[in-house]
């Protein structure tokens, strides 16, 4: 099983964005991606589904510091999804990477550890890092 650790950031938010997987046993950048007009949430579900998908059967654990996709993906998207993708307060935001994620999150074997996000935690700053080289269109060297 991998073990991945990912962030996504957009500075300003909305505004360019980028994501970063950074594999454990390496500590390096498994996959890196931006975009031009994005925000936080749509930069840290991406790289939570590019970091299933890289892990593809082999499962992972992923570390996130996006406490918002553990609760979309634990919490609310099954009832969401029972609802017919509606939710009482009104439209699901992003909702086709919602969906998107929440599919590849049930047919993987995927365990999710949310970690507090800027506290000096070796393998968060380093995806914080390369999510924010990838905004800025840098590459792996």
């Amino acid at each position: 099983m991998k073990i991945l650790w990912t962030d996504g950031s957009a500075e300003p938010n909305p505004g360019p964005g980028g994501w970063a997987v950074i594999d454990e046993e390496t500590k390096s950048p498994a996959k890196l991606g931006n975009a031009k007009h994005t925000t936080n949430i749509q930069m840290e579900g991406t790289a939570l589904k590019e970091a299933i998908k890289y892990a593809g059967n082999e499962g992972c654990e992923i570390h996130t510091d996006s406490e918002f996709w553990v609760n979309v993906l634990t919490k609310w998207a099954p009832s969401w999804e029972k609802n017919n993708w509606k939710k009482k307060s009104g439209p699901i935001k992003n909702l086709e990477l919602v969906q998107e994620l929440y599919k590849l999150y049930q047919e993987n074997n995927v365990k999710l550890i949310w970690t507090r996000g800027h506290v000096g935690t070796e393998l968060n700053e380093l995806a914080d890092t390369w999510a924010t080289k990838a905004r800025l269109n840098e590459k792996i060297k």
